[in-house]
């Protein structure tokens, strides 16, 4: 367990987590639209602060680019580059505590934790930014074995206005309606299940402030199983999405592509980053 070495305080709120978690773990398990709960007041008021001031700034060219038409975010997964503070946090949603927690949360058992963090580790997207309707990659890139089973999204946006957009959308299994649209507000944390057909998404680009960005620490939990179904990043268009509906299919055929190319060759995103980084450049200049 990590403990704070400015404020021997643990990260988590572990009094908000673990009250009633019998409660929480029926609620959770009978969600609509899929598995999953929302917490406000995640981490200590403290830990949230600190975190939120250490997030990295700088420019997306700092970051690993996932820019490509389903999708303008940017990535950190490299833990040596955050400040104490976040990778305080990191150990701890990383613990044997933690993982026991979200056991008893979520029903499933022997949950694994990804020290890479492939996919997952600190996320922003700048103004502009979205994320379509998805559901996720079903096994890790590198792990043949492992079936992703929850996500974890910590948000770190204080004073984030409802304007900007940047609300993580769930969806029905069928994509026939919006079940949820959760505000990313300051350290507020959403679990949740991740199958073939848990969508998601924040799919309308952002109208925040150019110094602003929405932000979030991502963490994916696995199982071991013994010959899981591959299948990469599925997105989807939204009803009445017609003319949206071609590029997304046929950009979401390249990513599949690209992921089938990645797990024969063992390769890591940070291979194709800066290939996505040139083409947004380029992009940008052309629309100024």
């Amino acid at each position: 367990m990590t403990v704070s070495q400015h404020t021997n305080e643990l990260a988590i709120n572990w009094s908000r987590l673990e009250s009633g978690l019998e409660d929480a773990a029926n609620e959770y398990q009978n969600a609509a639209p899929f598995p999953h709960t929302i917490m406000d007041g995640f981490l200590n008021p403290t830990a949230a602060s600190r975190a939120l001031a250490d997030f990295p700034g700088g420019s997306h060219d700092d970051w690993m680019s996932y820019v490509h038409w389903n999708e303008r975010k940017y990535a950190n997964t490299q833990p040596d580059t955050w400040s104490p503070a976040l990778r305080e946090i990191l150990a701890e949603v990383q613990s044997p505590r933690f993982v026991a927690y979200l056991e008893k949360l979520s029903g499933i058992d022997n949950l694994l934790i990804d020290e890479t963090l492939e996919g997952a580790g600190l996320h922003q997207s700048l103004r502009g930014g979205y994320l379509n309707v998805h559901a996720d990659f079903t096994v890790h890139p590198k792990r043949r074995t492992w079936l992703r089973r929850l996500n974890l999204l910590i948000y770190l946006n204080e004073d984030w206005l409802p304007e900007w957009g940047g609300d993580l959308e769930l969806w029905a299994t069928d994509m026939s309606k919006r079940y949820a649209s959760v505000a990313p507000l300051m350290n507020r944390a959403v679990i949740f299940t991740t199958n073939a057909d848990s969508f998601h998404g924040h799919p309308d680009p952002m109208t925040c402030p150019e110094d602003r960005a929405r932000r979030s620490i991502a963490l994916y939990y696995y199982t071991e199983e013994t010959n899981p179904v591959v299948r990469s990043t599925e997105y989807r268009a939204r009803p009445g999405e017609r003319f949206a509906a071609l590029p997304i299919f046929l950009d979401k055929q390249a990513v599949h592509a690209y992921d089938a190319i990645k797990r024969r060759l063992n390769l890591s995103d940070a291979a194709t980053s800066g290939i996505l980084r040139f083409f947004d450049r380029k992009s940008r200049r052309k629309s100024q």
